[in-house]
């Protein structure tokens, strides 16, 4: 059965999730996704940081922005109300001088959470192959490296294993300098991104970049869904 969510972007003419939406699909098909809120102003975005609990990451929701750090529509470590505020008022103008048509549903209050080891989960409909599910070095750097793994849906626990296993960053993930990482949750993230594929053949592309990956866990903090 299909997401109401897919069916209401396909109702407004979008082909693809905003960065709520997508974090919403994700959490309903049991990837873990790091707390966050969707506000439409700065009453709403005070409330939601103090429910969440503050530090927080103060995020524009746009259908015609994927990238938003490219704009300015990311501002980091927000620790106190008065500093939310500032950063509202920040970003609203620079949003308008730099992306003048884009359209902003609102904003999403994010908690900010302790730095770790970013990987990048993901997929793809591929021509040849159907729906492919991706594992890779993560973060800002993805395209720089290039160090990404793929197979094709349905996946089991061995071929995560291997996936994550050819990938240049393995090395550090099974421990580096006396760091760890929990592996185990990246192969767990990875049989539910397949599992989330094959039940979604409308998805063609899954970008949840970075997953922070720590020594007994592993969260999704960014995600983007385009669909047909």
């Amino acid at each position: 059965m299909t997401h109401p969510i897919f069916e209401k972007a396909r109702s407004e003419k979008r082909w693809s999730l905003t960065e709520d939406e997508a974090k919403q699909v994700l959490l309903d098909n049991h990837i873990p996704v790091v707390k966050s809120k969707a506000v439409k102003n700065l009453n709403q975005a005070i409330a939601a940081a103090k429910e969440i609990g503050f530090p927080v990451v103060l995020k524009v929701i746009s259908p015609d922005i994927l990238h938003k750090t490219d704009v300015g529509g990311v501002i980091l470590d927000i620790d106190d109300p008065e500093h939310l505020e500032k950063s509202y008022f920040k970003m609203l103008p620079n949003l308008k001088k730099r992306v003048p048509n884009a359209k902003i549903k609102g904003f999403l209050i994010q908690k900010m959470i302790e730095s770790g080891r970013e990987v990048v989960v993901g997929g793809k409909k591929d021509k040849q192959f159907g729906q492919v599910v991706m594992f890779g070095t993560g973060g800002i750097f993805v395209e720089v490296f290039d160090d990404v793994s793929f197979r094709v849906v349905p996946i089991e626990k061995k071929d995560a294993e291997e996936m994550i296993a050819e990938t240049k960053g393995y090395k550090i993930l099974k421990g580096y300098r006396g760091k760890k990482y929990s592996i185990g949750s990246l192969i767990e993230m990875l049989l539910k991104t397949s599992e989330f594929l094959e039940k979604n053949p409308q998805v063609v592309e899954l970008d949840i970049n970075p997953v922070i990956v720590w020594e007994h866990g592993a969260i999704a903090v960014d995600s983007r869904i385009i669909f047909e």
